[in-house]
């Protein structure tokens, strides 16, 4: 029998999810032999692949770059999992949207630099007009809250969907307490 394939990525958001996933030290190891890496901004892969069996989704979607990634994600996906609170509510990136676009863009690239003040338009993905969580987008399978949620949680979650069981984590976060 071949081994499931799991993906995470990184839309807007810090990387803190994605530090709680390597919290789970050795427990990498048994998630490493039920299943492949097969994309993250932990490997070195450049594309994301088709038929992923579970895929984390760490960050909102906050730009047209995030937008085009998580429709791509979506689409190659069986299970998508949207793990913590930037995915599951656009928390911190979400706080940018009472501001616009034209306000966020004039702080960072106008008022706050000496050299060469002014909006990039290479490089720089364009900003939609709000962050949003993900699942305002797609389909999302599975919530993962927290900031950033415990290393605990997600090797519960991932463990139980590589089984083919849907993780129950009422009881295993603050919502549920």
């Amino acid at each position: 029998m071949s081994k499931k394939k799991i993906a995470t990525v990184w839309l807007d958001g810090c990387s803190g999810c994605h530090m709680s996933f390597l919290d789970m030290d050795e427990r990498l190891l048994a998630l490493a032999g039920a299943a492949d890496l097969v994309y993250s901004p932990l490997v070195d892969a450049k594309e994301f692949p088709p038929d992923v069996d579970v895929t984390l989704v760490e960050g909102a979607v906050s730009s047209e770059e995030d937008l085009r990634k998580i429709n791509m994600i979506r689409e190659r996906t069986k299970i998508l999992v949207s793990l913590g609170d930037c995915a599951v509510t656009a928390n911190v990136p979400g706080m940018r949207n009472p501001f616009g676009t034209k306000a966020v863009y004039d702080r960072a690239y106008r008022e706050n630099v000496t050299f060469d003040p002014g909006v990039p338009d290479q490089v720089v993905p364009a900003l939609l007009p709000t962050s949003r969580p993900v699942h305002e987008f797609v389909k999302v399978d599975i919530y993962i809250p927290g900031c950033p949620p415990s290393a605990d949680n997600i090797y519960y979650a991932v463990t139980e969907l590589l089984e083919g069981r849907t993780p129950d984590l009422t009881l295993k976060t603050r919502f549920g307490s």
